[in-house]
């Protein structure tokens, strides 16, 4: 399974429709947990998923429309007696708030939280769901935003092994060796194979446009990104290191994304989704998601 569950979709101030941030990229096994805000555990609950799915948080910075919900997802955790370790990414900088929410109040601290902090650009994590990076942004204090990247793989042509009489176990050991022997002839597994590209995802909040926003969403197959603001308030959006989903969905157009996912909506629109839609679609013709609490939006699923 690999969807995003949309716990959340409002920015600075939460609505009576959507709750502050919080998104849960569901990928196989693992479940990331990116910018969990007030109310996140309860919005959990609705949207069906259980606290123990959350392998990984991953926090962009220490706003509290992104942050204020750590509390209680890990209390929960420990309440639950979850058995899986929960690692933590967040700013190196943020360090001091980290330890607050964490320790937040009084509660029977049961959880394994194995605390890693990004001190820079780079890879963060690497595991059998791939490589996660992140890289830093452009806002009012240290923002970082995130990549995943699952290796490529290898799709074998069953015609090309019918015609060579390669089958059963003997396609594992090509796969696991590169090569196999075929009477007189060895065969190598390029020959009959072709590269499967592996799946990306990028998470981008509270940023002005800048290089990075660029180089997380490059070529990725679902991009979550923030559109604070509509274009006729673009300049309040670099004010404040904000975008515009007119800007969002440029990144989008330029980087080859695939499936665009905006989000992290100002209160000053409200019931604004088809303005957002329609501005989104002045610049990108793809597939466009405009974010609803509780909404499952599943990654795209791999080419051909």
């Amino acid at each position: 399974m690999r969807e995003l569950v949309v716990l959340g979709t409002a920015s600075q101030v939460p609505t009576r429709y959507r709750n502050h941030n919080g998104y849960l990229l569901r990928w196989d096994g693992e479940g990331f947990l990116f910018d969990p805000g007030e109310g996140t555990q309860r919005q959990m609950l609705l949207a069906g998923v259980p606290p123990s799915s959350v392998t990984r948080l991953c926090l962009t910075h220490f706003h509290g429309d992104h942050c204020l919900g750590v509390p209680g997802v890990l209390q929960r955790l420990s309440l639950d007696r979850s058995e899986r370790p929960v690692v933590a990414h967040y700013p190196h900088s943020g360090r001091v708030y980290f330890d607050r929410l964490r320790h937040a109040s009084v509660f029977h601290d049961a959880v394994d939280v194995r605390e890693e902090p990004v001190a820079g650009p780079g890879q963060v994590a690497a595991g059998r769901f791939g490589v996660l990076e992140a890289m830093p942004l452009d806002h009012s204090i240290e923002v970082y935003g995130y990549r995943l990247t699952e290796p490529d793989g290898r799709r074998f042509l069953p015609e090309s092994l019918a015609a060579l009489g390669i089958d059963g176990p003997d396609v594992g050991e090509l796969d696991r060796t590169g090569a196999l022997r075929i009477g007189e002839r060895v065969v190598a597994a390029d020959e009959v194979s072709q590269v499967r590209r592996g799946q990306r995802f990028a998470f981008v909040m509270d940023t002005r446009l800048c290089e990075n926003v660029y180089a997380l969403a490059d070529g990725v197959d679902m991009l979550v990104i923030e559109a604070t603001f509509l274009d006729e308030d673009s300049a309040l959006a670099t004010e404040y290191g904000h975008l515009t989903a007119r800007q969002a969905a440029r990144v989008a157009r330029e980087c080859g994304v695939r499936r665009l996912v905006l989000t992290h909506f100002s209160q000053r629109y409200p019931d604004a989704a088809q303005r957002y839609r329609e501005e989104a679609a002045r610049e990108f013709s793809g597939d466009t998601v405009v974010a609803e609490d509780l909404m499952r939006v599943a990654v795209p699923k791999r080419r051909p």
